[in-house]
């Protein structure tokens, strides 16, 4: 793998590389033709960008140059895209709309630095003072006019899909100046049925990126995951053509496997202080492997597809 211009501290990996997984895809648009050129992609989540003090692990001034350090590397790297997964700003201990813009606008000015095709998932956090609307009028996903929550692009070889959480039950955007429950995500009727038809489209094998996990996960007592994430897994499992899922919001590792579906969780890039606590990622992937190369605190991980 290519080397890129970022010491890797092995000694800070929260989980050793421990073999290969072997697994049977049920994927029907899977050929055993070889990929010309594997899919390589970087991965950045929950940055959490604000000018405040730090509360407990999340050392949120520290993210803007954790961000600098991360695009610099990827530059280097030959990536076809990166995609960041989510909770990209945050706020001041007091909520104040227009500091908040101030951060985002702060941090996507670095993040746009990458020389190449940059998306957005939308976390939580980008949702908290100020609208999710304003959040996307101020952001830039590529090839789209207006950033879009969720969305779907092409690359060569695969079809990706990013969804957008950040609902209620009903349907309605969700605002934390307004009470939003952030437990309570769910992907939206309107938005299943949009994803179902892109699945249904889909004539490559896919990757779905959602910053809320799509299987169970339970931390500290609280529940991190989409509420009908069972709709979602039977929307891809009948489809027969979603490779892998990535997720933030919940900064730990956790790499799992269901119905043949990698489900794969990463570290947040605000947590603990300085340079050497930065976390990213690079995917790399072809029909036969899916590898992860972790930076600084991030894992690496490795397996077989078929």
């Amino acid at each position: 793998m290519k080397q890129v211009s970022i010491t890797r501290r092995n000694s800070l990996k929260l989980f050793a590389l421990s073999g290969t997984t072997i697994l049977t895809m049920p994927n029907v648009l899977w050929s055993a033709k070889k990929i010309a050129k594997p899919l390589r992609f970087g991965i950045i989540t929950d940055s959490h960008y604000a000018d405040r003090d730090p509360a407990g692990t999340r050392f949120y001034r520290d993210a803007l140059p954790k961000m600098n350090e991360a695009i610099e590397a990827l530059n280097e790297a030959d990536l076809d895209f990166l995609i960041h997964l989510g909770d990209f700003k945050d706020q001041g201990v007091e909520a104040n709309p227009l500091e908040t813009l101030k951060y985002l606008q702060e941090v996507e000015a670095v993040f746009q630095r990458f020389e190449g095709d940059a998306y957005h998932a939308l976390g939580n956090h980008d949702v908290d003072s100020i609208r999710k609307a304003e959040f996307l009028r101020n952001i830039m996903n590529a090839g789209q006019e207006l950033a879009r929550s969720y969305y779907s692009f092409e690359t060569s070889a695969f079809t990706c899909i990013v969804l957008d959480a950040n609902y209620d039950a009903a349907g309605k955007d969700h605002f934390y100046a307004e009470g939003a429950n952030w437990e309570d995500a769910h992907i939206p009727l309107e938005e299943l049925a949009w994803f179902k038809n892109t699945l249904t489209q889909a004539q490559k094998p896919v990757l779905v990126f959602c910053h809320h996990p799509l299987y169970p996960f339970y931390k500290e007592g609280s529940k991190f995951h989409v509420t009908n994430h069972q709709e979602v897994q039977e929307l891809m499992e009948a489809s027969q053509k979603v490779i892998a899922c990535f997720h933030g919001h919940v900064h730990k590792e956790e790499f799992k496997t269901i119905k043949g579906i990698h489900y794969i969780t990463q570290l947040g890039m605000v947590d603990y202080e300085g340079l050497e606590n930065n976390s990213f990622s690079i995917v790399e992937l072809d029909e036969a492997q899916l590898k992860i190369e972790g930076f600084k605190r991030a894992s690496d991980y490795e397996t077989r597809l078929k």
